[in-house]
This record gives C-alpha cells, sequence and structure tokens, in this order.
C-alpha cells in the first residue's frame, strides 16, 4: 500500500514534531558517509521509451475545493477508508487521531493519545513519558478491508483499533513495538493471515499477527533507523521493502534470512515506496539532507531506476509526499503546491495550488478511486479536493442526509404514522445509504421551522422513550446545570473590572483579557500528566501568569475615564507581542515580559479597534473614534493612508487576505469593503435593522471573516447575520425575538462551523453557521453561582483557535469562563433539520427576512 513520509528530522522541516528527544535523535550523524555515489541512472534524464499518448482531461483530477477542515493540530498522516470513500483518517503532531466523515463534514471521533496499559509498557517507554509526555502521530492507515486501523507513534508505540461503521472505534490491540520511534506501519497477508509491519529507530523491521498481537517476525540488517515499510507481493510471493535513514532500500521474505537486495535509494535520506494501484509499477519519492527531492520508478528485476521526474526545485522546505492514482498519476506535495505527472511522461504535467493556504511540503492522500484528494494547509486544516465524480459523491452523501430528515420529520408530523418505527426506519435507511455514516449527524427531525424546542409540545404525548433518542428526533439541547458540560472559572486573586476583550493566544494555550480598568491578564495552561498537549482545556486549571518583575501590562490612561473609553486590542501571529489601547496612547507589549516597547498615537482620536494585516505584522489597521481608520506602519512610525467612509467610530475590522480586502463595521450599522493595495472603498451597506427595533446610539457592529475568507460573520446586539464580501450581500441573518435580551457578542468557532454567542441576560447560544439555526443553548444557571446578582453576563465571547468545540466567555465580574462539551457528548447539541439539503457549506441563497418561519428564533 502507498506510503506517506513524515516530516524527518532537519532545518528544513515546516511542521513542528511531536518528541524533541526523538527529533534529536534522528539528526546526529548515522555512521556513513555523505560522499556515498549515486547510482549512475539515477540523473534527472528523459526516459526515451516513455509514452504519453492519452489525452489529460482535468475531470481525471481533483482539482476544486470541496471541504476544509479544522483539526486542531497539525495533520501527519491521513489514508481514506479503502471502502466508504468518503471516510478519512487523520493523525497529527500532538498524537491526536481523528475520523472526519467528509461528505456530512462530520468530525465522527477524536481521541487524544493516551497509553492503554501502562503497566504493561517497557520501561524505557515509561520513562520516556514520564520525561516528556508529547507524543507524535507518524503513520496511521487502515486495514485493507477497513475493519481495522493503525497509528504508529513517535514514542515505541503501535495501536490497533477496530472499526464498527459510525462513530463506532473500539480498542483492539496495543504493541509496545520498537524502541525510540515507530515511523512506519503497514498491513500485510503472509499465509492468507492479516499482520501488521512495523519499522523504527531500533533498526529493526517486525510482523505481528493482527488478531492477537504476537511477534511472528524480526528483521535485522539495517544500519540506521528504518524509515519507512512497503509490504508486497508478485506471483504468490509476499515481501516486504524497508528504507533507512542512510538511503539502503532492502526487501526482505517471510523468513529469517536477512535481506534479499540491497538498493541505494536517490537522496540517501527519508525515502517511501509505493506501487502503483494495480502493483504493476514501483515507485519511490525521497528527500535528502540538503532538501534534493526525487521521485523515481524503479526497475524492479534489475533494481535499477528507470526514470526520474523532473519538476523539483533545488531546495525543498521539507521532505516531499507522494501519492499515485488511477495507475496513471503521480502527485508531490513541493513548494506550497500540489504537483501532478503523468506516470509515462518525466515532465511536470500540471501544478494545484488548492485556493492557497498550503504549506511548503503539504501532506497528501487520495481515496482508493481517486475522486478525492485530502491536503494538509496551514493553521492546522485539512482541505479536500474533488473531481467532478467526487462532487456528484460528496452531493448525493448530502442528499441522502436531506431525505432522511425529510422522512424522519414527515413520519413525525402525520398522526396516522407511527413515529417511532418511522424516525427508526428513516435512520437506518440513512445509516446503510451513507456507509454506516454517524446517524446522529444525518438524520434529524423537525422541532418547528424556527428550530424552537417549544413547538414540540403537540408531538410530545406520541413519542415514547425509546424516540427521544437524539439520533431519532431532533431537540434543541438545553444546558441548565453545570454537570452538563465542562465549565470552568479561571483564577482571578487579581480582582478586576468587567473583562471588555477576550482573546486565544494563537498556539491555543493561553488565554489573554484586558479588563476595563486598562490592566491586562494573560491564563497559561502548562504541559503536564492530566493535560499532555498543554492547549487550554475546562479540565485543568491554569495559571494567571504574571514576569517574575511583578510588571502588569497596563494601558496608558492618562486624561482618560477607563470605565467610558473603548478597549481593544490584536494580537500578532507568532503571540509575542500585544497591541492594545484603553482610550489613551497605542501601547506594543512584548507578551513573555509585560514590558511596554512603545507607545504612539495619542487622543484625540482615540483608536477603537486594531487588526494586524495577514500579511505584515508592520502594517495595523486602526479604527478611531472619529470614524476614520488609520493605516500605519510601525517601522517608519507612519500614517500610510486615512480611510474615511463611516460617520460614527469604528467597531470592527477584518482582513480577508484571500480576496485582498478590509472589512470595516462601525457603531453607524454601517459595513465597509476596502481594497488593500490601494485602500479604496469598494462597497458599503447599512445592516438591516429589524422593524420595531431600536438600537442604542452607539451599538457596536463586529465582524470577523469565515474561514473559506470570502463570507463574513456580523454581529450587533440585534442579529447574527452572514455576508457574502464580493456583492456585500446578506445571505443569512438571526434575529432574536422582541422579548429576549440583546446580543452582546458572537464569534465563529475555529473552523467556522459554529457560531458562539452571548447575550445580556447571560445566555449563550450555539448556532450552525451555514444557515444560523440554533443547536444548543446554555443557561446562566450552568455557570453562575444561584445568588450572583442579575446584572452579571457575558461581555465577550472567544473561541479556541484549534478546538471547534471550546469557548471561552468574559465577564462584567472580571471572570473568565471556559465551555466544552462532555467527553461523552464530544459535541454541542445535534444540527436541527437541513431544509435545503446543503449541510453545512455556507449559505448561497438570496437574504432572507427578519420574520416568517425561515427566521430561527431564541
Amino acid at each position: 500500500m502507498l506510503k506517506h513520509p513524515r516530516t524527518p528530522p532537519s532545518n528544513h522541516v515546516d511542521y513542528p514534531s511531536g518528541d524533541s528527544d526523538h527529533v534529536a535523535k534522528r539528526t546526529r550523524p548515522l555512521g556513513i558517509s555523505d560522499e556515498v555515489n549515486l547510482p549512475v541512472s539515477i540523473s534527472p534524464v528523459t526516459y526515451m521509451g516513455q509514452s504519453h499518448n492519452s489525452a489529460f482531461s482535468t475531470d481525471d483530477l481533483p482539482k476544486t475545493v470541496a471541504r476544509t477542515f479544522s483539526q486542531g493540530s497539525s495533520p501527519m498522516s491521513m489514508d481514506f477508508h479503502p471502502r466508504q470513500q468518503t471516510l478519512l483518517l487523520v493523525g497529527t503532531n500532538v498524537g491526536d487521531i481523528a475520523l472526519w466523515e467528509v461528505g456530512s463534514r462530520e468530525r465522527l471521533f477524536l481521541r487524544n493519545f493516551k497509553v492503554w496499559d501502562l503497566g504493561a509498557c517497557s520501561m524505557p517507554l515509561q520513562a520516556s513519558l514520564v520525561k516528556d509526555p508529547s507524543v507524535a502521530v507518524n503513520r496511521i492507515i487502515w486495514n485493507p478491508d477497513g475493519s481495522l486501523f493503525g497509528v504508529a507513534y513517535s514514542r515505541h508505540i503501535v495501536q490497533i483499533y477496530a472499526y464498527h461503521g459510525g462513530d463506532d472505534v473500539r480498542q483492539h490491540l496495543e504493541i509496545d513495538a520498537h524502541v525510540g520511534g515507530v515511523n512506519d506501519l503497514a498491513f500485510s497477508h503472509p499465509n492468507k493471515q492479516l499482520c501488521v509491519v512495523t519499522c523504527g529507530d531500533d533498526k529493526t523491521i517486525k510482523v505481528w499477527d493482527a488478531a492477537t498481537g504476537a511477534k511472528q517476525y524480526t528483521f535485522e540488517g539495517h544500519e540506521a533507523p528504518v524509515y519507512s515499510v512497503c509490504p508486497h507481493y508478485k506471483e504468490n510471493i509476499q515481501f516486504i521493502f524497508s528504507t533507512a535513514l542512510d538511503g539502503k532500500i532492502k526487501a526482505w521474505l517471510y523468513d529469517n534470512l536477512g535481506s534479499r537486495v540491497d538498493y541505494d535509494a536517490p537522496g540517501h535520506w527519508c525515502t517511501t515506496m509505493a506501487y502503483s494501484a494495480d502493483g504493476s509499477r514501483l515507485f519511490s519519492c525521497g528527500t535528502s539532507k540538503d532538501g534534493e527531492s526525487y521521485i523515481v520508478e524503479w526497475n524492479e528485476s534489475e533494481g535499477a531506476v528507470k526514470r526520474t521526474y523532473l519538476g523539483f526545485r533545488k531546495r525543498s522546505a521539507g521532505v516531499v509526499q507522494f501519492d499515485t492514482t488511477k495507475n496513471r498519476f503521480l502527485a508531490a506535495g513541493d513548494e506550497f503546491v500540489i504537483k501532478i505527472w503523468d506516470m509515462d511522461n518525466v515532465n511536470l504535467l500540471t501544478t494545484m495550488d488548492a485556493e492557497g493556504g498550503l504549506p511548503a511540503s503539504p501532506r497528501i492522500r487520495f481515496n482508493k478511486e481517486g475522486t478525492l484528494l485530502a491536503v494538509s494547509a496551514n493553521d492546522n486544516a485539512i482541505k479536500v479536493l474533488a473531481t467532478t465524480d467526487g462532487l456528484r459523491l460528496l452531493r448525493t452523501f448530502e442528499n441522502r442526509s436531506f431525505d432522511a430528515s425529510r422522512a424522519a420529520s414527515e413520519a413525525v408530523s402525520k398522526p396516522s404514522i407511527n413515529p417511532i418505527s418511522a424516525a427508526a426506519a428513516a435512520a437506518a435507511a440513512a445509516a446503510t445509504s451513507a456507509g454506516h455514516a454517524d446517524i446522529g449527524a444525518s438524520v434529524v427531525s423537525i422541532s418547528g421551522m424556527n428550530g424552537d424546542a417549544r413547538n414540540m409540545g403537540d408531538v410530545k404525548p406520541r413519542i415514547t422513550e425509546e424516540a427521544n433518542d437524539k439520533s431519532k428526533i431532533w431537540k434543541l439541547t438545553e444546558i441548565s446545570d453545570g454537570a452538563q458540560c465542562r465549565t470552568m472559572r479561571l483564577p482571578d486573586s487579581i480582582r478586576s473590572s468587567k473583562i471588555s476583550r477576550l482573546i486565544y493566544t494563537n498556539t491555543g494555550t493561553a488565554i489573554l483579557g484586558l479588563a476595563s480598568n486598562a490592566v491586562h491578564f494573560l491564563w497559561k495552561w502548562q504541559r503536564n500528566e492530566r493535560n499532555s498537549s498543554g492547549k487550554a482545556t475546562a479540565n485543568v486549571p491554569p495559571t494567571l501568569w504574571q514576569p517574575s518583575s511583578g510588571i502588569l501590562m497596563t494601558n496608558d490612561i492618562a486624561d482618560v475615564n477607563p470605565e467610558e473609553c473603548v478597549p481593544c486590542f490584536a494580537l500578532s501571529k507568532n503571540d509575542s507581542y500585544v497591541m492594545s489601547a484603553s482610550g489613551g496612547k497605542i501601547s506594543l507589549f512584548n507578551m513573555m515580559t509585560f514590558k511596554t516597547m512603545t507607545t504612539f498615537m495619542p487622543p484625540p482620536p482615540a483608536a477603537t479597534f486594531l487588526a494586524f494585516h495577514p500579511q505584515d505584522n508592520n502594517i495595523i489597521a486602526i479604527g478611531m473614534d472619529d470614524s476614520t481608520i488609520q493605516i500605519y506602519n510601525v517601522r517608519v512610525d507612519e500614517v500610510k493612508s486615512k480611510l474615511k467612509g463611516h460617520s460614527k467610530r469604528i467597531t470592527g475590522l477584518a482582513f480577508s487576505h484571500a480576496l485582498n480586502v478590509l472589512v470595516s463595521s462601525g457603531a453607524d450599522a454601517q459595513i465597509c469593503v476596502w481594497n488593500s493595495d490601494g485602500w479604496e472603498k469598494q462597497k458599503s451597506r447599512f445592516l438591516q435593522i429589524p422593524a420595531g427595533r431600536n438600537p442604542a446610539a452607539l451599538s457596536d457592529t463586529r465582524v470577523q471573516f469565515h474561514q473559506d475568507q470570502i463570507h463574513f460573520l456580523v454581529v450587533h446586539e440585534t442579529q447574527l447575520a452572514i455576508y457574502e464580501t464580493t456583492k456585500l450581500e446578506c445571505l443569512k441573518q438571526w434575529v432574536p425575538r422582541e422579548s429576549s435580551a440583546p446580543i452582546s457578542h458572537a464569534t465563529l468557532s475555529c473552523d467556522s462551523q459554529l457560531v458562539y454567542a452571548s447575550f445580556l441576560d447571560a445566555t449563550v447560544c450555539i448556532f450552525g453557521a451555514a444557515n444560523l439555526r440554533l443547536r444548543c443553548r446554555i443557561n446562566p444557571t450552568a455557570y453562575l453561582p444561584a445568588n450572583v446578582s442579575a446584572s452579571i453576563h457575558p461581555l465577550v465571547i472567544a473561541a479556541h483557535p484549534q478546538e471547534p468545540n471550546q469557548f471561552a466567555l468574559g465577564l462584567t465580574d472580571g471572570g473568565v469562563h471556559v465551555f466544552e462539551p462532555l467527553e461523552s457528548e464530544g459535541k454541542w447539541g445535534v444540527p436541527p433539520p437541513v431544509e435545503n439539503g446543503s449541510g453545512s457549506g455556507m449559505p448561497s441563497a438570496p437574504a432572507v427576512g427578519t420574520s416568517g418561519s425561515d427566521q430561527p428564533q431564541r
């Protein structure tokens, strides 16, 4: 089966490793000469016998970005299910593993690394984990029929899971396989018995019984850590190719007689081997320590390179990964794009950039039919590209989910039909047609067109306990008790004023708050046994951090009443600096030392909103209380442009690097779009204020871009709305009932699938971002003491940058609360019925009105 190379230890790596000891070990000299001669046939020359006799069609390659997921940590290895073409396994640099249903966009399964039986592990492994608990996934892969999958970790361990469809994933085997890292894992069938093949830093290859975990063979002979394995068979002869970090390729039969071949791999370092889907052609892809990359086809009988494919740049920024598809194409991730070759032509056929945002050496993986291609992207994202057939497959999946939803809803709404059996039948049908997808995600029933659980009243008498299962009849998830979710108030030994601004650091390991008294607070989570990732969590309290100097990060408030000003801040992409203002001069703080690096722009006018330019941290857009926007260059201390278009203070700024625009919003309830090259205003539009609503004279309007960088969320006390940027059209709008409290703040989840909104009555609501339909409501009783003042409520809400289901609230009493769903639930409620079959993609329908059955209500 085809292998993908992991990121190796090198100065060229653009992905973080989860194991610093592992890296240090693999970068030490391997005891071989750097001057080993390459085989003569390796030089990049055109193969004389090549042909390119079939016409290239763009439909043959996945080129349309159909899905984008936020994994939460860097994807290291991916694999599509061999039979259910839309199921994607992912393993990451912090040891997380996940299973995504690409069709429905649901993450069916997420598991953090954990040793199942520490007592059964070797003492070296136990000592290693105590010293540093961080672990990375080096390989995750399905077995040939998709009933099992294996995970190879950067520390000794291999874990095998059994898969029973949907989200039913069970522990099967845990093997303490190698001393050091397990660098690769594959399944094979010697003697018609399913086995697991592993290789590791201890220079060995081992074969294990996949049913019992018993060791069958140990192959020794490599003189360096073994980097990859490739089991195969020809004419009923079973064998394993292996490659090591000294560039040696060896082949082993399932006996104890040693290696049968000894080849030199191009690049003499990290190399993986793969056969074409029909098993007739052998390829390898490798990168040298100097960043030279090669894809070659081998003549197996002679052990020589048959052809070398052209098109790599001189210095790859990481180890290049590759894959094959349709017995015809080779693909590799290099130079921030996916490069494609026809197998019969050494010249590069085409490149695909997946709409941008790819790392230097993206990880890639085709599904078996070649209709989908998963690609790792920046910011811990995964993009899935599709062919026309792939798009049809995804649409079919969505339509099946929609049809099942409609069938279930019709069954419930018609008294003459037994709602229990009809809903269950629809659920079973959906599970069968969608390849046993998560029923809870794909089969939902109506509970009123506006998603209000109170409209279920006339149905309840006909529903038994069995039918109340959330996988059959949709019901709004209502959380009124702290035991129904995970929530924690962060330690606040320094009593503060109300929390006016709140943000997670980009690493997800800390939360920064700005109080109305101009003081900043930084809560940091530490990596320890209870929190191996070191990420923010509601399970483990953080430390309210201060440098040893005792300095507080405090904004300039000379001649300012901080309670009357508009606080604002922005965090640099590397979390090193925070730019902040509380009505006075703008301050630039060092986040490590809390020291003030500089101050600038004394009022008037005062800054009211700050945003770093996405391509240049030295360029800042500054919204002012005199309604202007100033584009300021920190390096030269100069205002480059002053943008005029609003009539009241600026309350929101958001950049789209994809569209090269800046979107601004103001207390005048107006939205403007500016070209960020020449800073000309392109479009402007006033919000659609619902009839009968009279917002405050200076009501804030906030804007935040969706992950697709084309749509953006608008937050106003009277509404939530989704706008499309190029036409500045409102596509969806959600309006609270007139009797409801105004919205205080809202934000998109990191994967842009949810909207978290807080209200002045201390309620928090969670919506699907695609259609702004309510799916979960958290009442104040779930997180506030019973005797607390009724005036305490959230002013600001922040979303974790990598965990889509985690968010934090900043309250008027100075408190900060972190929220996550129960681990048994894994998510906030279940999506309500989808009426247009479009699942969770961004809406494309015209703007809806502010009343009527299409409007979800609280």
